[in-house]
């Protein structure tokens, strides 16, 4: 019986991991279609044309499941909290991709689990022991390593993927204290509508809305449409397997990301971005792994 449970375990991993695999492959697709549509368009229109499909997708699928697509809960201290990190994280991320290369934003954007870790102790008093913190400082010392700042290579627009990193990070932080009752759905929903505001945000600061072309359009909606599909295998990444075992795999957008920056953008990381990278991937996994034999 042991040996079939754990045969059973092995396999629900194994499909947690393929669909996180899947989620971060979709995410890296998004990035490079947001990128490439940021070329022709204004970041905020990007970022607001994008909230405006989602809220619509996640919106038709609440109200097929028969829930309100927005719920009183929503205005919740913790829901307010979290839709303030969620507008930081989407609109410095966008920037970020949009002025940077995108292997070194989604590089930074890798620490966001150390991040996360290091709030959960600071304000949730989760406990953390001495090797997980030490996973963490090595950890920030490797986006240290792809920022170098001081040095000739430092790019103060690096920073841009820093902030997103940080509004991620709480936004996570802040989803833990979310109302049950609230759906996947739901939280897709509120999710969209904060695009949608970080593009209002955004406009007044960059130039004026354009009427998109069609292959600006054709990127957008290709865009979206990963975007839809790496959210929804996420979902189902998470719900499935050991949280330990399939977490890790949320590195492999970085993978998924330098080569996208390789083909489409002819991006060449330095040997610092991706020794950092290592760094940071490696770190994220150690202390990934020792929280999970510590929830052991």
């Amino acid at each position: 019986m042991d040996a079939q449970n754990s045969r059973l375990d092995a396999a629900w991993n194994l499909r947690g991991a393929l669909f996180m695999i899947l989620a971060m492959g979709c995410f890296a697709v998004e990035d490079s279609f947001m990128k490439l549509a940021a070329r022709e368009l204004p970041v905020g229109q990007v970022l607001f044309t994008f909230g405006v499909f989602g809220v619509l997708v996640f919106s038709t699928l609440a109200r097929r499941a028969k829930e309100p697509p927005y719920s009183r809960q929503m205005l919740g201290r913790a829901m307010l909290l979290r839709s303030v990190f969620e507008i930081t994280g989407r609109l410095f991320f966008m920037l970020a991709i949009a002025l940077t290369p995108l292997s070194t934003a989604s590089a930074i954007l890798q620490a966001t689990p150390l991040v996360v870790i290091s709030g959960a102790a600071l304000f949730f008093h989760e406990k953390t022991g001495m090797a997980r913190w030490l996973a963490v400082g090595t950890g920030f010392i490797g986006v240290l390593m792809i920022l170098r700042p001081g040095s000739e290579g430092f790019g103060l627009l690096s920073l841009l993927a820093v902030i997103a990193t940080l509004g991620f990070a709480g936004r996570d932080l802040a989803t833990r204290a979310a109302p049950r009752g609230l759906s996947h759905r739901q939280l897709g929903v509120l999710g969209f509508t904060m695009l949608v505001i970080s593009g209002l945000i955004a406009l007044p600061f960059g130039p004026p809305p354009v009427w998109p072309s069609a292959l600006a359009l054709a990127k957008l909606l290709a865009g979206s449409c990963a975007g839809l599909i790496a959210y929804n295998a996420l979902t189902i990444a998470m719900r499935t397997g050991e949280i330990g075992a399939v977490t890790p795999f949320r590195y492999t957008r970085l993978v998924f990301a330098m080569i996208a920056g390789f083909l489409l953008f002819g991006e060449r990381p330095d040997q610092w971005t991706i020794l950092g990278s290592l760094v940071v991937v490696a770190s994220g996994i150690a202390a990934l792994t020792q929280r999970n034999k510590a929830a052991g």
